[in-house]
């Protein structure tokens, strides 16, 4: 038997994300999956899956999910927070960067998010049916998720049983931190298609995130970034997340997990992969800056990004939450054969006899 979860809020834009489906551009279907890796990867180790485990990508505002079979693991990264109501309505705080187990009966109610975009895994990761190797949600297409759809009231969601000790949880006091500074980018393909006060421009002055964003892409407000005699147009050609094309207009577009497959807008350049995740936390009226690296620093962050999560990872830590009986600290205590004597004001512990 599986866990299962039922849909009591679907909350605002959630939905259920992966690694994505790589290896299918060649037959036009995006790469998809979760805005952020490192963060679905946090989530999942909170909820003891594996990295890529399928997860609720929350950008906005959370769910509400009731146990229908349990005990189902939680895992709850970024800035949110949640409570936890049990089948007698008593209500318990659940904490950003930590997990809840929920019984049959449990509710779980997410609240928004504060900062960005935040990532809930299950036990097992969420088993909704698979397109193409992925379980992704890509709505254009109606690919992976439930029906290709958004989460919402009512949607019955499989998911696997917490096999460990319901009564020991899981979390991190520190948050998962992501570079500051400007995004970093490599030069784009067509480069030689803009004139060098576009080049400077680019990483001189800071550019708007506008009101059209979603998980395809970004449209970018600030200095327009020039074509040369080349033109702003090219023979469509490959494109990948990260890539900046720029049409006539010179507003340059951040492309985003969703993508399209290939694109007729030279790209001026490419946000490098370590990067990358911080877009999916850039909200309208947010302001970018970028700057130019070379391949071998563009590596070098990669590294150092992966060294961050492995850092975060190591400083997990077990907790009992409130109001639940640690049974094991209980029994290591040897109160057998122990009674509370009732008229000590203190009431110390003496041997019976």
């Amino acid at each position: 038997m599986s866990g299962l979860l039922e849909v009591v809020n679907g909350g605002l834009a959630v939905s259920i994300q992966d690694r994505g489906r790589p290896g299918h551009r060649a037959i036009g279907i995006p790469l998809s999956g979760a805005l952020d890796p490192r963060l679905m990867a946090a989530a999942n180790a909170l909820a003891d899956n594996p990295p890529d485990a399928a997860v609720l990508e929350i950008p906005l505002t959370g769910p509400g999910l009731k146990a229908v079979r349990g005990p189902v693991r939680v895992g709850l990264a970024g800035a949110l927070d949640a409570r936890r109501i049990d089948g007698q309505g008593r209500s318990l705080a659940v904490a950003p960067w930590s997990s809840v187990t929920l019984f049959a009966g449990d509710t779980l109610l997410v609240g928004n998010v504060r900062q960005g975009i935040a990532y809930l895994a299950v036990s097992g990761g969420f088993q909704t049916e698979a397109t193409l190797g992925s379980r992704a949600t890509y709505r254009r297409a109606g690919l992976g998720g439930v029906r290709g759809a958004l989460l919402a009231t009512g949607q019955q969601l499989p998911c696997g049983l917490h096999g460990g000790n319901p009564w020991q949880e899981w979390r991190n006091p520190t948050p998962l931190a992501w570079a500051a500074g400007p995004i970093r980018l490599i030069p784009g393909p067509q480069q030689a298609h803009f004139t060098p006060e576009a080049l400077a421009a680019l990483v001189a002055e800071p550019f708007r995130v506008s009101s059209a964003a979603d998980r395809m892409g970004m449209r970018l407000e600030g200095p327009t970034l020039g074509h040369n005699a080349l033109g702003a147009d090219i023979l469509s050609d490959g494109v990948t997340p990260g890539c900046i094309q720029v049409p006539a207009n010179g507003q340059p577009i951040i492309l985003l997990a969703d993508c399209q497959t290939t694109g007729g807008y030279p790209k001026i350049g490419t946000v490098i992969s370590a990067d990358l995740p911080r877009l999916g936390h850039a909200r309208p009226g947010d302001l970018l800056r970028f700057t130019w690296v070379d391949m071998p620093q563009a590596l070098a962050a990669r590294r150092e990004s992966y060294q961050q999560f492995d850092t975060w990872l190591r400083g997990l830590q077990p907790y009992t939450p409130p109001g639940v009986i640690d049974e094991a600290a209980l029994y290591s205590a040897n109160l057998a054969g122990c009674a509370i004597r009732g008229d000590d004001p203190h009431l110390s512990l003496e041997p019976t006899q």
